[in-house]
């Protein structure tokens, strides 16, 4: 089988449109029906295996890339690869769409070729809204993120990516002065205190990102969906990805950031928070 896929892409379209990869006729089905409900616009093009999808791609336009990680005739991994070899110009999304998400990511099995993930288990709903944050990026959207960077330069490049669509910033240098932050808001009745926590790995003074993630795990008992935290990281070695994740860690953001990625990030663990603390009744 050929592994050579010709890719086109245009220039502007007022119609999305998303290639929907799964071995299962009825996950396609509803993954179609959400997206039509989120995207009325968006062409969703459904292939079950891994053969319809190159020839699809082959075809003509393509936004964006939903596959599962298990395929009828490959795996899910293989065809990101196929995509990213086909594609030498336009930068394509790919989110793996799976059941065991959470487990490839500690094991660090997921490949480069991938964008992001998703996992079912949040349902399709919030599914619909990530891949919005792709094809159709929010322009403004209202949360706090504590932001915790000691570099001047790096922290004043994100702090713009982040503001500029709306969040508001509180940017502290160290692990100590945002767990300050954090015992004062629990101490005025305002916890958690920010909606998400961003922070990098390697911090100036005693305390590092791994700590901060530790703290707010088990001091303060803050779960995922109460306050995600993501962790920027430019260490490529899985054993310390895994560590991070399994910590606590809602994802990892991989330095140098890429914008558009990290603001996805963002917003998508924001709107998971908000909807898990509407379930569960307390305020958003």
């Amino acid at each position: 089988m050929s592994a050579e896929i010709v890719l086109t892409r245009h220039i502007s379209s007022d119609a999305p449109r998303v290639l929907v990869v799964d071995g299962s006729r009825v996950v396609r089905q509803l993954i179609e029906r959400v997206l039509k409900a989120e995207l009325p616009n968006c062409v969703v093009i459904g292939c079950g295996s891994g053969a319809e999808a190159r020839a699809a791609l082959a075809e003509g336009v393509i936004d964006l890339v939903t596959t599962a990680l298990r395929l009828p005739d490959m795996d899910g991994l293989e065809l990101a690869r196929l995509v990213r070899d086909g594609a030498s110009q336009a930068y394509i999304p790919i989110v793996v769409v799976s059941g065991d998400v959470q487990e490839r990511l500690v094991a660090r099995t997921l490949s480069s070729d991938v964008t992001d993930y998703f996992d079912k288990s949040l349902g399709f709903d919030a599914l619909a809204a990530f891949i919005r944050g792709y094809v159709r990026p929010t322009e403004t959207v209202s949360g706090e993120v504590l932001y915790v960077e000691d570099s001047r330069v790096v922290a004043l490049a994100t702090r713009r990516m982040i503001e500029k669509v709306g969040f508001t910033v509180a940017h502290v240098v160290s692990v100590e002065s945002a767990l300050e932050l954090l015992e004062a808001a629990r101490a005025e009745g305002r916890a958690p205190g920010a909606d998400l926590v961003l922070t990098d790995v390697n911090l100036k003074g005693e305390l590092a990102g791994g700590d901060l993630l530790e703290r707010i795990r088990n001091h303060f008992g803050y779960a995922k969906g109460e306050l995600p935290v993501l962790v920027m990281t430019g260490d490529d070695n899985p054993a310390s990805q895994a560590a991070l994740l399994r910590a606590g860690a809602n994802d990892l953001v991989h330095k140098p950031v890429e914008e558009r990625l990290l603001i996805n990030k963002l917003q998508f663990q924001l709107r998971v928070a908000r909807r898990l603390r509407e379930q569960a009744g307390t305020p958003a």
